[in-house]
């Protein structure tokens, strides 16, 4: 089936930086909407940034001008550059694909990677 393979989290400074990958796999005939999600401990898991196939782009309020998300439709990935991370930053990041597997569209997530973001 459809999978979704997420790297580069891990433990970082405040203002330094990070790049997560996702890479999907599998049964996949077409991508639209691909993203990040992320959520902290006792909260609820919030939208960072999504990106559709023709390259438009939706970043969360707390993030614009800090991350930026981009994709390679041939290669089914998505990528989130983190910049000048801030220690409200700490989350386990999960990626997110809408996938046309068979006839129909269907969302997956990864795992997720926890990032964290010392003071």
């Amino acid at each position: 089936q459809v999978q979704l393979v997420e790297s580069g989290g891990g433990l970082v400074q405040a203002g330094g930086s990070l790049r997560l990958s996702c890479a999907a796999s599998g049964s996949i005939v077409s991508i639209d909407a691909m993203g990040w999600y992320r959520q902290a401990p006792g909260k609820q898991r919030d939208m960072v940034a999504v990106i559709r196939y023709g390259g438009t782009t939706n970043y969360a309020d707390s993030v614009k001008d800090r991350f930026t998300i981009s994709r390679d439709n041939a290669k089914n990935t998505v990528n989130l550059q983190m910049n000048s991370l801030k220690p409200e930053d700490t989350a386990v990041y999960y990626c997110y694909a809408n996938v046309r597997s068979t006839s129909f569209w269907r969302a997956f997530w990864g795992q997720g990677t926890q990032v964290t973001v010392s003071s």
